[in-house]
C-alpha cells in the first residue's frame, strides 16, 4: 500500500457542555456529549521513502507546523519508522468554531499513517499519542459518540437517535483560551448523568462558555437570533463561534447572511474509520 486518497475527518457538536470546576492546575473538569456530524474534511496520503512529511493544502492555507504534521512525525518518533508522507488536505470545516475540525484530522491522519505504514498500532496506543496532541484527538480515535468528563479524557460511548441539524458559522473565530481565562466563566455547574441527558438528548443543558463568548463574538449572538427567527433553539458548539439546532422540519437557510458558513447535516452513528487500528478490547 502507498497511497490512501479521500480519508474523511468529520466534525463534531456539543449536544452541551458544563464546566463542573478547576483542578489546581488550572485544567477545567467538564461534562459534555460529543456528537460527529457528516461536515467533513478530506485527506489523501502518499507514503514517501526518504522519510520527509509534506502537506499541500488544497482549499484553505493551514499553519505550516499544524496538527496534522505534529501527528505524522510524532507517529514516526513513537514507531521508529523511517517512511514519510506527502498528505494533502481539503478543509472544510471552519476553524475556531468548537467543531474538532483540526483535532479530528490529526486523527485521521495517524489512523490513516497507520494503516499506510503497516505500523499496526491499536486504537488505545494511538489514543496515548492522540493526549499528546490535543484533547479531543482521543474522541475522533475512538469512532463513537461520547459522554466525556474529567478533562476530557473520559470517554463513555453512547447511542443518538439519527436527527438532522443546521450548523452555522460566522466570520469571526474564538480561542478557547480567551474563553477558558474569563473571571466571569461559570465553572460551578452541578454534575449531570448520563440517563438525565440521555431522556432528552438534544435539548439537554447548557454550553457554559456561551455567555462569555458572546461578549468576545457579537456575531455568536446574530447567529442565534437568526437560528431563532426560523423558530430553531440554537446554542453554541465548544468554545468557538459556531452555532447550531436541530431541525424537526426542512426550513429555509437562504436567508442566512453571506459571509456565514451555513450547512444542514446529519449525525453518524460512528466515524467513518472505525476498526482503522485493532481494538484493544
Amino acid at each position: 500500500m502507498k497511497s490512501l486518497y479521500d480519508v474523511p475527518a468529520p466534525a463534531k457538536l456539543n449536544l452541551f457542555l458544563h464546566l463542573t470546576g478547576r483542578k489546581a492546575d488550572g485544567y477545567h473538569l467538564l461534562q459534555s456529549a460529543f456528537m460527529l456530524i457528516d461536515w467533513c474534511d478530506t485527506l489523501h496520503f502518499e507514503s514517501r521513502p526518504d522519510g520527509r512529511i509534506t502537506r499541500e493544502d488544497l482549499t484553505v492555507a493551514l499553519p505550516p507546523d499544524d496538527l496534522i504534521t505534529r501527528s505524522a512525525r510524532a507517529l514516526q518518533t513513537l514507531t521508529g519508522c523511517r517512511l514519510g508522507a506527502h498528505i494533502r488536505v481539503e478543509k472544510h470545516i471552519p476553524a475556531q468554531a468548537g467543531m474538532g475540525g483540526g483535532s479530528s484530522d490529526a486523527a485521521t491522519c495517524l489512523l490513516a499513517l497507520n494503516r499506510l505504514w503497516k505500523l499496526n498500532l491499536t486504537t488505545g496506543q494511538l489514543v496515548q499519542l492522540g493526549l499528546q496532541i490535543g484533547a479531543d484527538v482521543p474522541f475522533f480515535l475512538r469512532g463513537h459518540n461520547a459522554w466525556v468528563e474529567g478533562i476530557g479524557e473520559k470517554i463513555t460511548p453512547i447511542e443518538l437517535p439519527d436527527a438532522r441539524f443546521v450548523v452555522v458559522k460566522p466570520p469571526q473565530g474564538l480561542e478557547t483560551k480567551t474563553i477558558f481565562e474569563s473571571d466571569d466563566l461559570k465553572r460551578d455547574s452541578k454534575p449531570a448523568t448520563i440517563t438525565g441527558f440521555a431522556a432528552h438528548p438534544y435539548g439537554f443543558g447548557r454550553n457554559d462558555l456561551q455567555p462569555v463568548a458572546m461578549r468576545h463574538c457579537p456575531q455568536i449572538a446574530q447567529a442565534l437570533e437568526w437560528l431563532g427567527s426560523l423558530g430553531l433553539d440554537g446554542r453554541m458548539t465548544g468554545s468557538g463561534s459556531a452555532v447550531f439546532a436541530q431541525m424537526l422540519n426542512e426550513v429555509d437557510l437562504g436567508s442566512a447572511p453571506g459571509t456565514w458558513q451555513v450547512r444542514s447535516c446529519s449525525n453518524l452513528a460512528a466515524h467513518p474509520l472505525q476498526g482503522w487500528a485493532t481494538s484493544d478490547d
